[in-house]
């Protein structure tokens, strides 16, 4: 389903075993994924409403879709993402390489990615819809956010924003395995130190991306003539539109994403060589938590 802000930056932070590490620094506790997880229409409606300002037809129209991609998802995602996180729990005992890490990482983006792609044609559909005044509304939202953003990056300190990442970095980590010792949470300190992050890149991207979205959004509602006679043109464009958002036509972001990735998979499976038996046992037991309540909802019936 379209993620809340909360998911999202946890999706663009995560290179540490896919979707365990995207459900477990989430939420806290087994109840807690139960509980988002049956609200995650209202949840995002909310979320993209935050953005979009939407108005009575297009907010109908919103909360229908999402119900829709939530019945698809509950049927066709969260049984891959039980088997996901069944092979994640299988190699916890095990020393791991960066490979094996990357590995599951492909496999909860390629997940993620599903869910994209399965939302586009309603995520174009009221993105037709939308007119001037809610795009300006958009980009006032963008320039919030984007202030938060240049905050706690680019114009804090290296040393306040080293210790934002770590702060963010030693939480994840200990949702998994329990708390850390000293040389554990050195490990994670050096990682950031060594890591290919550059707040300036990030936030070049971010902009391309935004300013992207309201040009297209701009030039969608510039036409004079009814939407519907034109619909065709429409989603072509919208289609490429998202299409760019999810894979960045910018060789140098690319390039930056995959080292980037590259990084957290070898710092985590570093971590995870540093963690002692017992903290591995504790990750199984974590995982299996998160298997229960997904096997949970998967079954549900959804509400009438």
């Amino acid at each position: 389903m379209p993620a809340p802000k909360r998911f999202q930056r946890i999706i663009g932070l995560v290179g540490m075993m896919g979707l365990l590490l995207l459900l477990a620094s989430a939420l806290q506790g087994c109840s807690a994924i139960r509980l988002a997880y049956n609200n995650s229409p209202d949840l995002a409606y909310w979320y993209l409403d935050g953005y979009a300002d939407f108005n009575g037809a297009q907010s109908l129209q919103a909360k229908n879709e999402l119900e829709k991609i939530q019945v698809w998802h509950r049927q066709t995602q969260l049984p891959a993402y039980i088997d996901l996180l069944q092979k994640v729990k299988l190699k916890m005992p095990s020393d791991l390489d960066a490979a094996q890490v990357c590995e599951v990482f492909d496999d909860a983006r390629r997940k993620l990615l599903a869910v994209s792609d399965r939302a586009q044609p309603a995520v174009v559909a009221v993105a037709a819809t939308l007119r001037p005044a809610q795009i300006t509304h958009m980009e006032r939202k963008f320039e919030k956010g984007n202030e938060k953003y240049r905050d706690d990056y680019l114009d804090a300190t290296p040393k306040s924003s080293r210790a934002k990442r770590y702060k963010e970095a030693v939480k994840r980590a200990e949702m998994l395995y329990g708390s850390l010792g000293d040389k554990q949470l050195e490990r994670i300190g050096d990682a950031i130190d060594q890591s290919s992050f550059n707040a300036a890149v990030a936030y070049a991207e971010r902009i391309r991306r935004q300013r992207d979205i309201l040009q297209t959004l701009r030039t969608v509602t510039a036409v004079k003539v009814p939407v519907q006679a034109n619909i065709d043109p429409i989603k072509i464009t919208l289609s490429k539109l998202i299409e760019r958002a999810v894979s960045s036509p910018n060789a140098t972001y690319q390039s930056y994403f995959e080292k980037l990735t590259q990084d957290g998979c070898r710092s985590f499976a570093e971590l995870h060589n540093a963690t002692s038996p017992a903290q591995r046992a504790r990750a199984v037991a974590t995982i299996n938590g998160y298997q229960e309540d997904l096997k949970v909802l998967a079954t549900a019936q959804p509400e009438s």
